[in-house]
């Protein structure tokens, strides 16, 4: 068991536009557009790497994303994604996010999807940066729950719908309550 930021002194976050209802996407695609959004996204998550599952890559726009390491979880060993770092497992992801980080200085590993990268990496993450989609779409992935017990909401910030925007969103982020130990993956 370890303090998530003990691994290397390098942050994990995970980075998830959620509905009201938790839903994070629909046959593979964000069940919403905002342009808003995604110019944040791209803003945080610049010059740092960023985890993220095969189908979740698959629906990008552009692959991979410029100005980032794009890492690749993905079981199937005959998976290959031009200009991505492939990784078989959670452990072997994180490994090389971190010397990715550790080279470029960067101080976070991005963690952007999906629900299954998500729901193997909120309990090892020491921040959440939430963009609440003010929604109620069906969908067929959730974000997992966000236990108070363990997250503290630190921001806030409500935004109205811009002109290329379908819904009024708000920035949310978390932080690690001081004192919730996890146990890394692997480490049951």
């Amino acid at each position: 068991m370890s303090e998530p930021r003990a691994r290397s002194g390098i942050e994990l976050v995970l980075l998830a536009a959620v509905a009201d209802n938790g839903v994070i996407g629909r046959g593979g695609t964000l069940p919403w557009r905002l342009k808003s959004d995604m110019r944040h996204f791209r803003a945080i998550t610049w010059g740092k790497p960023v985890v993220v599952g095969r189908a979740t890559f698959l629906s990008f726009t552009i692959k991979p994303l410029p100005g980032r390491t794009n890492i690749v979880l993905s079981r199937n060993h005959s998976f290959g994604a031009a200009g991505a770092v492939m990784a078989p497992s959670l452990e072997a992801a994180l490994q090389a996010a971190r010397g990715d980080a550790l080279r470029r200085a960067a101080g976070a590993i991005m963690v952007v999807g999906g629900a299954d990268v998500y729901a193997q990496t909120i309990a090892i993450a020491d921040r959440l940066l939430i963009t609440r989609v003010h929604l109620q779409p069906q969908g067929d992935a959730k974000f997992p729950a966000i236990d108070s017990d363990i997250w503290r909401e630190s921001e806030r910030s409500e935004h109205r719908p811009g002109p290329d925007d379908e819904a009024s969103f708000t920035t949310l982020v978390y932080e690690r309550r001081t004192g919730s130990i996890v146990s890394a993956p692997g480490s049951h």
